[in-house]
């Protein structure tokens, strides 16, 4: 399993469409994901004092664009979906909690 950050705003947006596209797809041609043991340090770094976070979970083995695993942050290798996220292969979304933790 792979996951996703994401506001409930933004989710609520495209709540009713087939496919979820982060806005990062259009500014950096892909979807930016992590593993479970990768959650808390995205958290941390980009999403501090952001209110009303959710936790996609995604099963890697549903996605219906190219997934890869590329060095970003301390050259670390991050999941990245090059196309829109399709909504078959989230497996559960939770909220987090203020400890950065989901729900």
């Amino acid at each position: 399993m792979i996951y996703h950050v994401v506001t409930a705003m933004d989710w609520t947006r495209q709540q009713d469409a087939p496919v979820y596209e982060a806005a990062s797809l259009q500014t950096e041609g892909f979807i930016h994901l992590s593993t479970r043991e990768q959650v808390a340090g995205v958290l941390e770094r980009y999403y501090q004092n952001v209110p009303d976070l959710l936790l996609l979970q995604v099963d890697e083995s549903r996605l219906t664009h190219e997934l890869k695993y590329e060095a970003a942050t301390n050259n670390e290798l991050f999941p990245h979906l090059y196309g829109p996220l399709n909504k078959e292969a989230i497996v559960s979304i939770d909220s987090v909690n203020n400890n950065g933790v989901a729900a």
